[in-house]
């Protein structure tokens, strides 16, 4: 199979991979877009045109990066709303305070490694944060995105997936010990499968979704690191020639699948350095390739069948 190539690359920005792109009259909802590369997604796509919503928990930084992103866009049409994607009644208030069609829909938002903690309904954390709030948040917003016609939902992932496939007879470490880094792992491994699946069942009604891993980049995704082993890693990386992005060039990839004209119906793909990554046994340097498991179709409606089943148990309690 050929991979989908752009003529971008690991080094390009987000407002290069936006350049000459014009989202006029189109409307865009960017999760997490108060810090790291969601800044720089927003602001990126705020340049194109396109109104902006920054979907945040802290509405007071947002409300400060929405009125940098519109002095340095000249686009003040970006604006603020609460989520708390851990948080399912803040995600059905936000569905339900939306209106109009939507175009873009950038999951951006997420928890890396933390402490083990449950949501109320028992969910582990970082699978509730990074798969089912985005999860209850598409399906909240499907009408919106159908009534588009083009739109898209790109999904940030990560690598990290590499460490685990969605274990689905322990989803939320109720037979094995808590390990931080599986549970982020099998939470960006269904970032994937989301895409997969979301693709195969709304593909005709207009949207398409795409998974993608933004590079190595130091942002606040790391507060839960502990310092001995942010600083290893540092060093690992700078010894290994990897390069550590920007986050400008860190959304570009995001950027890219939300606006690159190519890309019109186009789902179900990962993506890296604004490429098609190619599927790998191991990700060995920690940075490039997608697993096998995260783009199985079967284990994708699996998940779907799965997630809706979970909210559904949550609502009715």
């Amino acid at each position: 199979m050929t991979l989908i190539t752009t003529p971008f690359g690991a080094t390009s920005t987000a407002a290069e991979v936006a350049a000459g792109i014009d989202l006029t009259g189109r409307s865009a909802i960017v999760t997490g877009g108060a810090s790291g590369i969601g800044i720089e997604t927003a602001r990126a796509l705020a340049a194109t045109g396109a109104s902006v919503t920054l979907a945040v928990r802290d509405v007071d930084a947002g409300r400060a990066v929405a009125k940098d992103i519109a002095s340095t866009t000249g686009n003040s049409a970006v604006s603020v709303a609460r989520l708390d994607l851990a948080d399912l009644d803040s995600v059905d208030a936000f569905v339900a305070n939306w209106s109009g069609a939507l175009h873009i829909l950038v999951n951006n938002a997420g928890v890396m490694n933390s402490p083990q903690a449950f949501t109320p309904q028992g969910w582990e954390l970082q699978f509730a944060t990074n798969h089912l709030g985005h999860f209850a948040l598409a399906g909240g917003l499907h009408d919106a995105l159908a009534a588009d016609g083009a739109a898209r939902i790109v999904v940030v992932s990560s690598s990290g997936h590499g460490s685990s496939p969605v274990v689905f007879d322990d989803l939320f470490f109720a037979r094995h010990p808590y390990d931080a880094d599986r549970a982020y792992g099998q939470s960006k491994t269904a970032n994937v499968l989301f895409a997969v699946e979301a693709t195969r069942r709304w593909a005709a009604d207009g949207i398409t979704a795409n998974a993608l891993m933004p590079g190595g980049i130091w942002t606040n995704l790391q507060r839960h690191w502990a310092p001995a082993a942010l600083a290893a890693t540092k060093a690992y990386a700078a010894a290994a020639g990897l390069a550590v992005k920007s986050p400008e060039q860190g959304a570009a990839t995001s950027v890219l699948l939300a606006t690159w004209p190519a890309l019109a119906g186009v789902g179900g793909h990962y993506f890296e350095d604004c490429h098609e990554a190619e599927v790998v046994g191991a990700i060995v340097d920690g940075v490039h390739g997608v697993r096998d498991y995260a783009l199985d179709p079967a284990a994708a409606e699996r998940l779907w069948d799965v997630s809706v089943e979970l909210l559904r148990v949550a609502r009715a309690g």
